[in-house]
C-alpha cells in the first residue's frame, strides 16, 4: 500500500489517520486535499474532510513499501525501522514477534531479502545506497559467533600445525573471519573456491612461507 484516501472531521484528522495506517511520517508523503469539509449549519448538513495521502518515492519509502508488502503476503506483522542518515548506506531493522522465519538457516533468508531490497531501493538513476537488513539483532550475534569461531580455529591451526578450512560463507561473513585474525601474527587467512562455495582457510604462518 503506497497511498490511501481517508476522511475525517478535519483535514488534519484525516491526514493523521492515513499516516497511522501507512505507518510513516508526514515528511514521507504527498498530501492532496480532496474536500475541505464543513461543519454545516447548527451541526446539520456538515461534510467530512477527505484527503489522498501518497508515500513519496524515496529510497526509504521504497524500502518501507517493499518490506511491508512482502511480510503482509507472508502473513507476518512487522514494524520497519529505517536509519538512512548516511546518504550512501541504510540500516533497516524489522521489529515484531517470532521473526526467525525471516532469518532462516544461518541467515540465508535474511541475506536473500536484503539482496532483493537492495535491488528495489536502487532501481532507477538515483545514487546507489547499500542496505544492511537486520532483525532480532541477528547480525551482531552472528558477527560475535564468527569472531569466536575464527579465534578457536586459529588456535587449532597453530596447535596442529596445519591449515583449517572453514565451511563456505558469503563475502560479508568471510570479511568478519579475516578481520578477526588480521592481528594474529601466527596465522594468515585467505579465501579459496568459487561462489557460492568460496570459503576461508586459516593457515599457520610457517606453512604459507
Amino acid at each position: 500500500m503506497d497511498s490511501i484516501e481517508k476522511s475525517g472531521k478535519t483535514v488534519e484528522e484525516a491526514i493523521k489517520e492515513a499516516l497511522e495506517i501507512l505507518k510513516c511520517e508526514k515528511a514521507q508523503v504527498d498530501i492532496k486535499v480532496l474536500e475541505e469539509g464543513s461543519k454545516g449549519f447548527l451541526g446539520l448538513g456538515g461534510r467530512l474532510a477527505k484527503v489522498l495521502v501518497t508515500m513519496k518515492s524515496t529510497p526509504k519509502a521504497r524500502a518501507h513499501e517493499f518490506l511491508k508488502e512482502m511480510t503482509f503476503l507472508m502473513g507476518i506483522n512487522i514494524d520497519v525501522e529505517i536509519d538512512n542518515s548516511d546518504d550512501r548506506h541504510m540500516n533497516v531493522n524489522l521489529i515484531g514477534d517470532n521473526l526467525g522465519i525471516l532469518i532462516g538457516k544461518r541467515g540465508q533468508t535474511l541475506d536473500s531479502i536484503q539482496y532483493l531490497l537492495n535491488l528495489v531501493v536502487n532501481k532507477g538513476d538515483m545514487p546507489y545506497i547499500s542496505i544492511t537488513l537486520d532483525t532480532e539483532n541477528y547480525r551482531t550475534k552472528r558477527k560475535e559467533a564468527l569472531e569466536n569461531l575464527a579465534r578457536n580455529l586459529a588456535k587449532k591451526a597453530k596447535s596442529q600445525r596445519r591449515s583449517v578450512v572453514l565451511e563456505p560463507m558469503n563475502p560479508y561473513e568471510r570479511r568478519i573471519i579475516h578481520a578477526a585474525l588480521q592481528n594474529d601474527r601466527q596465522v594468515s587467512t585467505y579465501s579459496q573456491g568459487d561462489e557460492p562455495f568460496r570459503n576461508v582457510v586459516i593457515a599457520p604462518k610457517y606453512e604459507r612461507n
